[in-house]
């Protein structure tokens, strides 16, 4: 018995350790266990079903502007192996995002807020950041981790009170939401503005344009309640922005204006 729970102990720090990838230019180390291509065809899947339930923009001028902007920042990637496709959706929501292969879409709620090229190159360059780094891929393992742990713990404790199983396991979740995944979430959006930085400097727009593309943000989101940043799955809007300005002069290195 001992021998089998060894093994398998043996397997599972084997399965870490290939799982481990290291994140494009900030080189931090992630564990990834599902394979690329399982993500991008989730990512093409997803994709497909947004667009089918979106009222996507014909608006001639906004997207000339965002088939202008998007292409320059998917090729400061180097990722030309992802099919990129770059949709405008109607929609009053401050959103974007970037699926795993390229596939990003922009809300036109956002559009007042980025106001020009290089806002919604900031913006563009933050969201295509996540899929380069295989955000979403790291948030599904680290889910699993937890999972597996707090299975391990109701197997640990079958032999107890259900009620007291039932609690345990409750409150190790909930504290592996906060001290974990919100962490990691946070950890995440930083270094998605890392990235983002880096590429919009090598797409040859001003990378001091996030800071105000932030201080608007900011502004915009003065009307609603945010939680603190402890319980947020974002960091806040003021220590994005000082994040940000400590990584400009690294960001400026890329630039070149065009």
């Amino acid at each position: 018995m001992r021998r089998t729970r060894a093994l398998l102990t043996l397997t599972g720090l084997l399965v870490l350790a290939a799982a481990c990838q290291t994140v494009p230019i900030t080189g931090r180390s992630q564990l990834l266990l599902l394979p690329e291509i399982s993500e991008l065809q989730m990512g093409h899947q997803a994709y497909t079903e947004v667009l089918k339930k979106s009222n996507v923009s014909t608006d001639p001028v906004l997207n000339e502007q965002l088939q202008r902007v998007g292409p320059r920042i998917a090729a400061a990637t180097g990722r030309t192996d992802y099919k990129w496709e770059f949709k405008l959706i109607e929609d009053k929501q401050a959103n974007a995002f970037c699926l795993p292969g390229g596939k990003v879409a922009v809300y036109t709620g956002i559009l007042p807020i980025t106001r020009d090229d290089a806002g919604l190159a900031a913006v563009l360059a933050h969201e295509i950041a996540h899929a380069i780094a295989r955000h979403g891929g790291e948030r599904m393992s680290q889910s699993l981790l937890i999972q597996t742990g707090l299975a391990a713990t109701q197997i640990a404790l079958s032999n107890r009170d259900p009620g007291t199983v039932k609690s345990v396991t409750s409150l190790l979740g909930a504290g592996a939401a906060v001290g974990l995944m919100l962490p990691w979430s946070r950890q995440q959006e930083s270094e998605a503005d890392h990235l983002g930085l880096i590429y919009m400097a090598r797409a040859g727009y001003d990378p001091h344009a996030a800071v105000d593309l932030w201080v608007r943000m900011s502004q915009a989101a003065k009307s609603g309640s945010q939680p603190p940043e402890f319980l947020s799955t974002h960091p806040s809007h003021a220590t994005r922005i000082q994040q940000i300005q400590a990584w400009l002069p690294e960001a400026m290195r890329y630039y070149q204006p065009r």
